[in-house]
């Protein structure tokens, strides 16, 4: 049986992903999730879809706004570029997305099953269910406008769907796995990510299975018209009881014993600060960057324009690749490998990420032909910034990036706002107004 994995606080953005990122979030989403299905499999990719810090991370890690809403409709619009021409290969195939995209998932999903064997009314009919339990058994005032199913050719799948609550500035994502489901009525969520709302009508806890019992039996029983006229009698009763002084609200129901549910709390500050980050993790990329990089990427730092920075990068988008769970409590972090396209935490260094996606290219390309060395090297980087972060010092999360923002211009950094200018005589990074 699966069940709730965690929960998270999503600020609502609006905005769009300029297409100089998104082609680049296409290219490298596509190759690391290629990394991943020939690492580790088509079952791990899909549970790692359905882990919402892991999720957070992967986004971050590709540039996009490291704590807001707009991760998920950038990731999956990326993965649907960047997957469905090799469907074929991968056996993986992306359906939905946003707003009118996400109505067109059973359709999407009858026509995939067609082509490669499963049954897709079975899992159109999933994809209804997944998303009426969050709209209609889960009310908690999010309004569900994303919708997005990633389906193997054997038929297991990930839903990730976001609803918003605009009053608020408030998003919900909400993620399932396939794997272990019996029932979509009772905990069938590997995860919940959004603010806390109190006490909520939810129908799909399994602590609610005899109301829902009862509300099937009270229908056969009364008819539709009678509980109609109980509704109004119970409403007006509701309306009596506002004009005393409201009670003291309870407190949430706590975990069921060994059941600790992880809860990513994403602030509203669109800046990144020391407090996002664990440091140590930072410091142990840093120095394992430094000392394995060389010798590990020997080839790569002799190709004119790539560098120990492009390294840097290689040592989180390792550990996105390799991680633990626990690994991922800190999204913040893997915004440090390409930056963001609002220029926090700075701009996007178009170089870095090129060549970024240049190393992972080719690394899942040997990798096909039998040569592991470059796919295996990044696995040493992942390993050695474990064992460093015990050790390690480096500079602090505020040096780090100001020594981004100076170097920003010899990056290539861009952002939302155009191309960063070299920064000033002084050295402190220029700033750019105009939105391009």
């Amino acid at each position: 049986m699966t069940r709730r994995g965690g929960s998270a606080d999503l600020p609502l953005h609006g905005g769009r992903v300029p297409q100089w990122l998104a082609s680049r979030m296409t290219a490298l989403g596509t190759v690391m999730t290629q990394a991943i299905v020939h690492e580790y499999g088509r079952d791990e990719f899909l549970r790692r879809m359905a882990h919402p810090f892991w999720f957070q991370s992967f986004g971050a890690v590709m540039g996009m706004d490291w704590h807001s809403s707009g991760i998920t409709t950038s990731v999956i619009g990326a993965l649907k570029r960047g997957l469905t021409p090799l469907a074929g290969e991968l056996g993986l195939h992306v359906c939905g997305g946003r707003g009118k995209h996400s109505r067109a998932t059973p359709a999407e999903l009858h026509a995939i099953g067609e082509r490669v064997g499963f049954d897709g009314g079975a899992l159109a009919q999933a994809s209804r269910l997944v998303a009426k339990v969050d709209s209609a058994a889960v009310q908690d005032g999010f309004d569900l406008y994303l919708h997005g199913f990633i389906v193997a050719d054997d038929g297991k799948w990930t839903v990730v769907q976001q609803g918003m609550q605009g009053e608020l500035g408030q998003a919900r994502r909400y993620h399932w796995l396939s794997e272990g489901l019996t029932s979509f009525v009772d905990a069938p969520h590997s995860a919940i990510d959004g603010p806390g709302q109190g006490r909520i009508v939810n129908l799909a806890d399994r602590r609610a299975a005899g109301s829902r019992d009862a509300q099937i039996a009270m229908l056969q029983d009364l008819g539709a018209s009678r509980i109609a006229s109980e509704y109004a009698r119970l409403y007006r009763d509701e309306e009596a009881r506002t004009k005393q002084p409201e009670p003291t609200r309870a407190s949430a129901p706590t975990p069921a014993q060994g059941e600790l549910l992880p809860h990513l709390a994403m602030p509203d500050h669109h800046d990144v600060r020391s407090e996002n980050i664990v440091t140590r993790r930072l410091h142990g990329a840093l120095a394992a960057a430094e000392e394995n990089g060389p010798k590990d990427f020997e080839h790569l730092l002799q190709v004119p324009g790539v560098g120990a920075r492009t390294v840097r990068a290689l040592a989180m988008v390792a550990e996105v690749l390799h991680g633990t769970p626990c690994r991922f409590t800190d999204p913040a972090r893997f915004s440090l490998a390409h930056g963001g396209k609002d220029r926090h935490p700075f701009p996007v260094p178009t170089k870095v990420y090129d060549h970024t996606i240049g190393v992972l290219k080719s690394a899942v390309r040997n990798a096909k032909l039998g040569r592991e060395d470059e796919l295996g090297a990044l696995r040493r980087l992942d390993a050695q910034a474990r064992a460093l972060e015990r050790t390690a010092t480096g500079p602090s999360v505020e040096d780090f990036i100001a020594g981004e923002r100076r170097h920003s211009h010899d990056y290539g950094g861009r952002s939302i706002f155009g191309w960063e200018p070299p920064a000033k005589l002084d050295g402190t990074p220029a700033t750019t107004r105009k939105r391009a």
